[in-house]
């Protein structure tokens, strides 16, 4: 039987998640939801000065926001007795070596082979220090960085996205793992993390593909199971920048804040450059079964605002009310009244915070809009009377009409503009019992 699959999602907390963030958030969540696995959630906090405990707590919310709920939890910060010990057994198995370059010497050191034709690529010079020479580059007070000797051999490995994939590590560096103040970077931390727990699979961004072959010689060298790597493809902007924690209004907290509805970004994230069609799917279940990581394209996916709201607008007009309720009793809409109101007005609207706005127009002030002051003052005479009900703004309208000849929009424009001040909005045979007879009398008189 095949065990089932522990995947994880490693923010670093420096910033707010963004809808880029989402993706593989989500990703992660909906492939352990479909295949009855669990989901880790991981802060890669070890970059002392950046990580910040405010958006460590975002992350939860965001990720609580989306519907996303992890089975498992832990911070980096806590666990750093773990990449010790690592470190030191690649150290004495010889795969860890000390270096003591400055960043200004590396960088001369590359434009000069940039200057000769060739790669960019770590010369190794470290491994041909001696005893004598590390001692005397300390004595100048240097401090070594550490770096992970990599075999110069071809890494492949089956993606769950893009097939068969491969990364010949003699192209690269080798990477430094540990920084000359003692401090990790991703890359050692997060092998150790994945082996540690067990994760299964490693789904993450096409970004990350280099480093899957840096990866996998690190998980062989310290004697653990290579998981299964999946890339996927990064979600843009629609003009095709790529998404960073600096463009705040695409954070997941401003989406929140704007009132969308978590559905329409997790739908717009996961399916966006998919094979499936972009389109509001409420459930994370049935998301769930829409989500196959083969069928990622691999073409940049382009994330359009503008199909936000779309999105946002197809749930909002199927939305019963009482999903919509405490925000509606947060706007003053009495409990009595929620209902018809919603009913009214949800068509009309692209988030539910729009509906305040509607709640406005009923309850006033209202400046009417009178353009007719005659014809207005005729429908205000054949105004019926109490109770207003599902049938009063047809046979108003009628009466106004037999009495004036007006039809068509000459008839309706101008007592919707003096009822609500808008020449556009809900239906007001929906609207106009809610307004009742004394409200829309004050506003047909220009009070």
């Amino acid at each position: 039987m095949a065990t089932a699959p522990l995947v994880r999602f490693a923010p670093s907390p420096t910033g707010f998640l963004h809808i880029g963030n989402a993706r593989p958030a989500l990703l992660n969540a909906l492939y352990a939801r479909r295949h009855g696995g669990k989901f880790l959630l991981r802060l890669d906090d070890t970059d002392r000065e950046r990580s910040k405990q405010e958006f460590a707590e975002a992350v939860e919310t965001d990720l609580a926001w989306l519907g996303i709920e992890p089975d498992l939890f832990f911070r980096q910060s806590d666990r750093t007795a773990l990449y010790d010990a690592a470190a030191e057994r690649l150290k004495q198995a010889g795969r860890l070596y000390a270096c003591y370059e400055t960043p200004e010497e590396l960088e001369r050191r590359r434009k000069r082979q940039l200057g000769r034709g060739q790669p960019p690529v770590y010369d190794r010079a470290a491994l041909n220090l001696t005893e004598a020479d590390r001692a005397a580059l300390e004595a100048e007070g240097r401090r070594p960085h550490w770096r992970f000797l990599l075999d110069h051999r071809v890494v492949a490995w089956t993606d769950l996205v893009r097939g068969e994939s491969h990364v010949d590590c003699a192209s690269l560096s080798d990477p430094v793992l540990v920084r000359a103040d003692g401090s990790y970077l991703y890359t050692l931390p997060s092998v150790v993390d994945d082996a540690d727990v067990s994760v299964t699979h490693v789904i993450r961004g096409e970004d990350h593909v280099t480093n899957t072959g840096v990866q996998v010689q690190l998980f062989e060298a310290l004697g653990a199971p290579v998981p299964v790597f999946g890339h996927h493809n990064l979600l843009t902007t629609a003009e095709g920048e790529g998404l960073s924690k600096r463009l705040g209004h695409l954070s997941l907290r401003s989406l929140r804040e704007a009132g969308y509805e978590p559905a329409s970004v997790r739908s717009l994230a996961v399916l966006t450059g998919s094979a499936e069609a972009v389109r509001a799917v409420d459930s994370l279940d049935e998301l769930a079964t829409l989500t196959d990581l083969a069928h990622l394209s691999r073409a940049p996916a382009r994330f359009d605002p503008s199909e936000l709201d779309s999105l946002n607008a197809r749930l909002v007009h199927d939305m019963p009310v009482a999903e919509a309720g405490e925000r509606l009793t947060a706007m003053g809409v009495p409990d009595d009244r929620a209902e018809q109101f919603w009913l009214a007005v949800r068509a009309n609207l692209t988030r539910v915070t729009d509906a305040a706005e509607w709640w406005q127009v009923v309850t006033g002030p209202v400046t009417p809009v009178i353009h007719d002051p005659a014809f207005i003052a005729e429908a205000a005479r054949l105004l019926p009377d109490d109770p207003f009900g599902p049938t009063t703004w047809k046979a108003w309208t009628d009466a106004v009409k037999a009495a004036t000849g007006a039809k068509g929009k000459a008839l309706f424009m101008p007592l919707r503009q003096a009822l609500t001040g808008m020449d556009h909005g809900p239906d007001l045979s929906a609207l106009l019992p809610l307004i009742g007879r004394e409200r829309a009398l004050e506003r047909l008189r220009g009070a």
